[in-house]
């Protein structure tokens, strides 16, 4: 998912966090229990009931990024919504909120087949919509078949690729919904084939995009307090100040603290510090003045499974991705990273189990300059104006103009494209530039959340890369499990790299503000996502002698 959060350069005097990347670990760690599938964590043993001792504190104020906030889960991509979407939407499984692994959720029960590639879950009985309407397997089927619809502008539709027809189905290269692996076979029971097996499809299941619709919503235009199944709903909505309400129909309603959220959405960064420092709001998950903060005893810091980088188009001569290695030799890393807390050589965060790779870490003009003379371009003669499009950021501004120095010494025309941030993300969507950026939080616990994103086919390849020995590699991982596959991710990541297709700049740190001495069920992950489902507030303790209030 890309972040609203705007780039954390430094963090002077600030403890960085160690966070469990436990779901991360994947296939062949040993979390596979004997017949193959992955397994399901349960909760930590804190949240398996209520605490009535802390019944009269039940309302939490929040700070989160503003921008356009779209509730049509269908169609987001912020982390922003992703965390919103914790409280209004529960897919199969959700996650873990202290080791990211799945929880059965929507879900009491699955099977898998003997060949791994079907997989049969059981939708809760007593799981309802906040109007009453029961949970059905038809809202899982008609949601993601709606994901998959080729006529919508759906991000995350090549998601579900693995799932067996889907891509030809989002592709429009058949039109029967029946040839597609998704089958309700009762109001209770959802069947999925998958082209291959997948030990980590529980925890992409985890991911908002496979979230159930109430029928009502599937064409719906106005999303602005939707029919949800989560452990909250929206009860209110202006500029600036989302409103949820606990909902007590929901099938886990004992287990839920809160009974109302306010969500504060600004990018003032002032008015954040503002609203920690009069005590309105107890956890700020957006960006915030730092120094404005009058309490700093709540800042918390840990590594993200996100990643900071620049990529190049596919497009024009740039397909030539001789010419896209030349561009990456020749920029000057170490000036690049060098503000930053976190650099990174590679795409994806180093996670257990996966391959070390040898990433982009130093430059030999040389080999580009005979790269360029190879693929016909000497000395840079004949390749068109390269437009770098960035943000109205310093830090953007200070990296571009790095980048281009080092490409007009090639001989190479450059010009910068600074677009507001409100439409940048938009703009990356459009064939007018060569080179743009982000910052990516894996949307699973998995490195296939950063590797898809760049194939052939995706809603999400953005760089437009086309490559068919990326291809083959990422169709070969469809089929292994384990090591083996882990393998094959690496090698495709390599590519990458080695392909100039992405330009790593820094691993992304999570920044909030939150007391955990009062605030418990939050805790610091790698994928900085928190479901407010198990937020409380903890018990008043005064001191020995001291009367309580």
């Amino acid at each position: 998912m890309k972040t609203t959060v705007k780039q954390i350069l430094f963090f002077a005097g600030l403890v960085l966090l160690p966070v469990s990347l436990g779901a991360q670990a994947g296939p062949g760690t040993g979390n596979n229990p004997p017949d193959g599938g992955r397994k399901i964590f349960t909760l930590p043993e804190q949240y398996a009931e209520t605490r009535p001792d802390i019944a009269d504190r039940t309302e939490l104020t929040a700070v989160l990024s503003g921008g356009g906030l779209e509730l049509d889960f269908r169609k987001s991509y912020l982390a922003s919504e992703a965390q919103i979407f914790t409280a209004l939407y529960e897919g199969l499984f959700s996650y873990n909120p202290f080791t990211l692994e799945p929880v059965l959720a929507a879900a009491s029960s699955w099977q898998l087949s003997e060949d791994k590639k079907v997989w049969t879950f059981t939708i809760r009985q007593n799981a309802r919509f906040w109007n009453g309407d029961p949970l059905r397997a038809e809202n899982f089927r008609a949601a993601w078949l709606s994901m998959l619809n080729p006529s919508r502008e759906i991000p995350y539709s090549s998601l579900f690729d693995i799932i067996e027809g889907a891509r030809d189905y989002r592709l429009g290269k058949t039109a029967d919904p029946s040839t597609v692996g998704i089958i309700a076979r009762s109001d209770t029971v959802l069947v999925v084939r998958l082209n291959a097996p997948a030990s980590f499809f529980p925890s992409m299941l985890c991911h908002h995009s496979f979230s159930p619709i109430h029928l009502s919503m599937l064409d719906a235009g106005d999303w602005s307090a939707p029919v949800s199944n989560g452990p909250f709903y929206v009860t209110g909505r202006d500029e600036g100040t989302l409103t949820l309400t606990k909902n007590e129909l929901y099938w886990d309603a004992e287990r839920v603290s809160l009974k109302k959220i306010t969500l504060r959405l600004t990018d003032d960064d002032e008015e954040s510090a503002a609203l920690w420092n009069s005590g309105e709001a107890r956890w700020i998950a957006g960006s915030v003045d730092l120094a404005a903060l009058s309490d700093r005893s709540g800042i918390m810091v840990n590594p993200m499974f996100a990643t900071h980088y620049y990529y190049i188009r596919s497009a024009g001569p740039w397909k030539d991705h001789r010419l896209r290695r030349a561009l990456s030799l020749v920029l000057p890393w170490d000036e690049i990273r060098g503000n930053y807390y976190l650099p990174a050589k590679t795409l994806i965060y180093p996670i257990s189990g996966y391959p070390e790779i040898a990433g982009i870490g130093s430059g030999d003009e040389e080999e580009a300059m005979n790269l360029l003379e190879e693929a016909g371009y000497p000395r840079g003669v004949g390749l068109p104006e390269l437009v770098i499009r960035i943000t109205p950021s310093e830090d953007q501004d200070r990296i571009a103009k790095l980048m281009a120095s080092a490409w007009m010494k090639l001989g190479i025309p450059v010009k910068l494209d600074v677009v507001p941030y409100s439409r940048y993300f938009e703009s990356l969507k459009a064939a007018d530039y060569n080179v743009g950026s982000t910052t990516w939080i894996g949307d699973f616990a998995d490195p296939y959340t950063f590797l898809q994103m760049w194939r052939r086919d995706s809603n999400l390849n953005d760089a437009r890369n086309d490559d068919e020995d990326y291809e083959a590699l990422m169709e070969r991982s469809m089929y292994e499990e384990g090591e083996a596959r882990f393998d094959t991710l690496a090698e495709a990541e390599q590519l990458l790299l080695d392909r100039g297709a992405v330009l790593p700049v820094s691993f992304s740190p999570a920044l909030n503000i939150i007391d955990t001495d009062e605030i418990e069920g939050w805790f610091p992950n790698a994928m900085d996502i928190h479901p407010f489902k198990y937020f409380r507030f903890k018990a008043f303790k005064p001191l020995p002698g001291v009367a309580g209030l």
